[in-house]
């Protein structure tokens, strides 16, 4: 834990986060431009530096953080990174409930940043993750359940903050977002802002090809850490959704790659996955349609994962002599 604050609500990594740009990428093969905000440039690398700095702060606010209160919460990893550093930055401790089944990159930034990891076997199901953190805060008043999956923050951060930036930058109409969910807030938050600006854009989820819940698929197997945990969150039922789009755990890879090679741009599957998506909503609105998603994290934390397979030295070849 760090050095209790005398006002945490004036820790300096607080300033760093949101306001992040808009990066418009044209991509000539499909003759369209998406817009795209680099949420990888919050100071911990993802999204989620946004539902951790507005949380906490209002929970010091109103005095439901104390000097001996543990911060608490079961996440995929971005969460728990973005709890980590803001939470110790603020001077709480912090413990974080995570998958056996998240990169190595996670477990060690966890770590790094001074919070306590405590890793559960999922069978696929996120929900057991949930129910530990519940038990532990029921046999111990110290933690503070952030509950990302339910809390109206999530949403309201996201409507009031993220979304209302990017209708300042998108400069004009909007006509799609396109976004993953993990807890739901995104989608909800940032369709409700949009919708209400502009009433006629799409609002659209992307869903891995291998867990389409929204369409009514079964959960299974899929590469997009972050995205679709094998429930539909409660926070979801809030978004004003169009419809949705499947991108394959394939697709999602090769697009993240393309954006590393093609335009500089070090992201993570889920925004490989958000871009596929958005792409083809903007294929079918049309060259002149204004569609915007997401670069949700960056591509330093999934190194160990099969982002990165393309990387790793092929065996070679052994020669065989010829009798």
């Amino acid at each position: 834990m760090s050095a209790r604050l005398k006002d945490p609500l004036k820790a300096p990594v607080l300033s760093l986060v949101g306001n992040t740009p808009m990066a418009s990428l044209r991509f000539n093969p499909e003759g369209v431009t998406l817009l795209a905000k680099c949420e990888f440039l919050n100071p911990s690398g993802s999204i989620k530096d946004r539902l951790a700095k507005t949380v906490l702060v209002d929970a010091v606010k109103r005095r439901l953080l104390r000097p001996d209160s543990i911060i608490l919460e079961c996440t995929s990893g971005n969460t728990g990174i973005a709890l980590s550093m803001v939470g110790t930055a603020m001077g709480f401790s912090v413990t974080i409930l995570m998958s056996e089944g998240a990169s190595e990159e996670r477990r060690r930034l966890i770590r790094r940043l001074g919070a306590r990891l405590i890793l559960f076997k999922s069978a696929g199901r996120y929900q057991t993750g949930i129910k530990a953190s519940l038990e532990m805060a029921a046999r111990d008043p110290r933690y503070f359940l952030t509950r990302q999956f339910d809390n109206p923050l999530n949403v309201a951060d996201h409507e009031h903050g993220t979304g209302r930036e990017i209708l300042r930058q998108a400069k004009g109409s909007i006509d799609a977002f396109v976004a993953g969910y993990g807890t739901g807030g995104t989608l909800a938050g940032c369709g409700k802002a949009i919708k209400k600006q502009w009433p006629k854009a799409r609002i659209i989820a992307m869903e891995p090809a291998e867990q389409a819940l929204l369409a009514g698929e079964c959960p299974c197997c899929h590469y997009i850490e972050g995205v679709a945990d094998g429930f539909i969150p409660r926070l979801l039922q809030d978004a004003p959704l169009d419809g949705e789009q499947k991108v394959s755990s394939a697709e999602a890879m090769t697009m993240a790659r393309r954006l590393h090679r093609e335009f500089g741009l070090l992201v993570g599957t889920s925004s490989g996955a958000n871009v596929a998506a958005a792409l083809r909503v903007a294929q079918e609105l049309g060259p002149k349609a204004k569609v915007a998603t997401l670069l949700c994290d960056r591509a330093e934390r999934y190194f160990s994962t099969p982002l990165f397979d393309d990387e790793k030295p092929r065996p070679r070849k052994r020669s065989v002599p010829r009798p």
